[in-house]
């Protein structure tokens, strides 16, 4: 199964991912730092969507050597954010943990 882009579909996709990156920038400069926690949640649910999406279009095109390249990438790189969003988020959440007295203290 060979699949070919034409010159129409190509520039629809280009513009599409062009269009996505300006609104990724627009929406992340707009959010205030106390709902940045909250978010990097739920960009880590997104990001475990896109890594069943990857292993899928992967899977669906065992011909295409380009296709298959593409999707082991599109899975190293959501599970890179996956794990580095994680990473984050506890490091922000044992921002605000209460600090437990000393052992030992002064009398």
């Amino acid at each position: 199964m060979e699949t070919h882009l034409d010159a129409t579909t190509l520039i629809d996709l280009i513009f599409l991912f062009v269009i996505a990156i300006f609104l990724g920038v627009e929406l992340i400069a707009k959010v205030p730092s106390i709902l940045h926690t909250p978010l990097m949640s739920g960009s880590n649910a997104i990001s475990g969507i896109t890594i069943v999406g990857a292993l899928l279009a992967t899977g669906l095109t065992p011909g295409s050597t380009f296709c298959t390249v593409l999707g082991v990438l599109a899975v190293i790189f959501a599970t890179i954010n996956v794990v580095g969003g994680y990473v984050v988020t506890n490091r922000m959440l044992e921002m605000f943990k209460s600090k437990a007295p000393a052992q030992g203290g002064k009398t």
